[in-house]
């Protein structure tokens, strides 16, 4: 059975995990070294996490440890669309993925800053990672096709409730 629910401050330093676990890499292709979430560009979305008011974190549990974790933050990262406008990162471990549980961390976020007053929010994933329904149930989005992946790059309204399916 998978639990939701906030990050802990002692959890804080399992971001790092989360964040190297969101690096999208293609069937066949080497992963990029760990070392990589030490770049700028990527340590945006973690450093300092939980310092600022826009800062949400929910993570999943599973037989009492952590197994996924989504989160936001209103940050100058790829494709930044405004400020007041937090982007939106989550992972899973391997052996957890294919399973709904990221589903239902993005519909617990989605819940928990709707509830707060968030109206929208910038996501971006390429399609092999794009999570079944939950996002296409949200809002449509233009995709980039590119010659390996589709990257949809999504801002949208999450005041209106999923269409779920």
């Amino acid at each position: 059975m998978t639990t939701i629910r906030p990050l802990k401050n002692s959890e804080l330093p399992l971001l790092d995990d989360y964040l190297y676990l969101a690096i999208f890499v293609p069937e066949g292709v080497q992963a990029p070294p760990r070392e990589i979430i030490n770049l700028p560009e990527l340590r945006v979305y973690v450093d300092g996490f939980g310092s600022r008011p826009d800062d949400h974190c929910l993570v999943a549990e599973a037989d009492g440890e952590v197994v996924g974790a989504v989160w936001v933050r209103d940050m100058p990262d790829f494709g930044h669309v405004a400020d007041g406008v937090p982007s939106f990162a989550i992972s899973l471990r391997p052996e957890y993925r294919g399973q709904g549980i990221g589903t239902s961390l993005m519909r617990s976020m989605l819940d928990h800053l709707r509830q707060r007053g968030t109206q929208r929010l910038h996501f971006q994933c390429k399609k092999p990672t794009m999570p079944r329904g939950c996002i296409r149930n949200w809002a449509s989005a233009p995709s980039v096709k590119t010659k390996r992946i589709i990257l949809w790059c999504m801002s949208f309204d999450i005041t209106k409730k999923a269409r779920h399916k």
